[in-house]
């Protein structure tokens, strides 16, 4: 099934709601105005694998929009809505975008973009427009609400977080189909359930792969997206309750955050749910046990990238009997291997590929980091760098990120084992694991801690004697700081490399 389809048998169903508005968008509308957005395209002379880019908060229009370069055969790249001038610049004139679509919200950020990017022949505004951009709702009316002659499926082409460094575009192959023929999704629709009576809550922001990806699944089955403006713990859960929603996208962070809610607010009727999807991070054991005693055995788990070149998967049933895995391969082959690409056995950490028959990525002009993702020996593998080991069974346990990892006197220190642990206290809010130079020990544990409660030397002593309960010696924090606000990023991931820089700078500083 296809909108098209949707729009033609169930006009008046909703395809997304703002639930910060309760304005929806139906069927038949998101139709009509993403062919009208689709032909004003075609006009301006894109063309099957060319790009238009997306610049804009969580908006009703949002989706409409990446349904015209769907259906298009373009690619569309959606960028981060909190980054600077520059920095969305960047990513825009990486991208080879010839059309750029914002919002009133993002104003005073959009009129710095124009004289910035001399590849842009368009510069459309919703919500009204500023000088230097067209009206978008002015700009769509010029054209027929009709398909375009010939429809061929498009693809998303996002760019990673530059958590550990400049941003770069994952650009995987188009494939040379009707946008209403592509079987890439049955899998995902299979594994979920998604079907015409979903309605699916998503939290996070749209410019993420996973939100984006999820949602236009959900509209090719018909069902119904809500669409948050932001993550908020109490007003998620009375969505929920409140659009009986089915299916639900998270992170860890967000469970967190949840479970820490004044039993007071915790009271929603969640009974409609029938599967909270959690993936981006790995979530802490406890965490999602919790979460489980709460929700119920509706939590399934994924685990891949942006990238798209494997997936893993996992059912609440097999995280119960294997709590930490990450599941089985869905999609690929997993392979563990050493830094030399020599595969290991079960058991032993290492980095984690995936086998496909072809790699189904490359970075955007950068053949020098696409060849970096690959294995030495075999180009069909590739990795994101996740270090982790598989079980006897196949099921995979992830240990962390490969630039995360401390060595300290030649022994490796995963930091998320510490932050696991440091998390599960009732004082501590969010927390951050990290190395920094140590003369003897080449590195040291730093922690970095945002409290519940107001931080003291005392409460400092607590986490160090808890942390020392759980983890052994050579794993405890040597320093246990504390901030306001940990950077994570919208999507839940943590902004560890300014967080670890700014240290290393304080520590430069003080040494000076």
């Amino acid at each position: 099934m296809y909108i098209g389809d949707h729009a033609r048998e169930r006009p008046d169903h909703p395809a997304v709601v703002d639930a910060a508005t309760g304005e929806t968008l139906t069927y038949r509308e998101l139709d009509d105005r993403s062919n009208r957005l689709a032909q004003l395209l075609h006009a301006e002379g894109l063309r099957r694998g060319d790009t238009v880019a997306l610049f804009m908060e969580n908006n009703i229009r949002f989706l409409e929009v990446a349904w015209a370069a769907l259906r298009s055969g373009l690619y569309l790249t959606a960028v981060n809505r909190y980054l600077t001038a520059d920095e969305a610049a960047y990513i825009i004139n990486d991208c080879d975008a010839r059309v750029l679509i914002s919002s009133a919200a993002k104003a005073a950020t959009a009129a710095e973009l124009p004289g910035r990017l001399p590849g842009c022949r368009r510069f459309l505004m919703t919500d009204g427009a500023i000088p230097g951009w067209e009206p978008y709702e002015t700009s769509i009316a010029a054209f027929p609400p009709e398909p375009l002659a010939v429809e061929r499926a498009g693809e998303l082409m996002l760019y990673s977080s530059g958590t550990t460094g400049r941003p770069k575009g994952v650009q995987r192959k188009l494939r040379d189909v009707h946008p209403g023929q592509d079987a890439l999704f049955d899998d995902m629709i299979e594994t979920y359930g998604f079907g015409s009576d979903t309605i699916y809550l998503s939290p996070a922001p749209m410019y993420h792969a996973a939100p984006l990806a999820f949602s236009t699944v959900v509209q090719r089955c018909g069902g119904t997206v809500l669409m948050m403006p932001r993550f908020d713990a109490a007003e998620a859960l009375a969505l929920i309750e409140r659009y009986r929603a089915t299916h639900g996208q998270f992170v860890p962070t967000m469970f967190v955050r949840m479970l820490k809610l004044d039993p007071a607010e915790r009271t929603a009727d969640l009974s409609s749910l029938r599967r909270a999807i959690h993936a981006a991070a790995p979530c802490p054991v406890e965490v999602k046990r919790a979460m489980i005693d709460w929700w119920g055995p509706v939590i399934d788990e994924y685990y891949g990238g942006t990238e798209s070149n494997g997936r893993t998967v996992i059912s609440c049933a097999e995280w119960l009997e294997r709590p930490g895995s990450v599941g089985r391969a869905r999609v690929g082959i997993v392979h563990i291997c050493d830094e030399d690409g020599a595969e290991l056995p079960a058991g032993e950490d290492g980095l984690v590929y995936f086998e496909r028959d072809v790699t189904p990525f490359a970075y955007h002009k950068d053949p020098e980091r696409t060849r970096a993702a690959q294995h030495p020996a075999h180009p069909n593998w590739s990795a994101l760098g996740d270090i982790g080991h598989v079980d006897e069974a196949g099921y995979l346990f992830l240990t962390d990120r490969k630039a995360f990892m401390i060595i300290s006197g030649g022994v490796n220190i995963y930091p998320r084992e510490i932050e696991d642990v440091l998390i599960g206290h009732p004082k501590v809010h969010d927390v951050a694991v990290f190395g920094m130079p140590d003369a003897e020990m080449g590195e040291r544990v730093a922690a970095v801690i945002e409290p519940a409660v107001e931080p003291s030397p005392a409460l400092a002593a607590e986490l160090s004697a808890y942390a020392a309960l759980h983890l052994a010696r050579y794993k405890l924090p040597k320093t246990i700081d504390f901030t306001a606000a940990l950077p994570r990023l919208p999507t839940g991931k943590l902004y560890k490399k300014a967080l670890r820089d700014e240290y290393l700078a304080r520590a430069i500083a003080a040494s000076s």
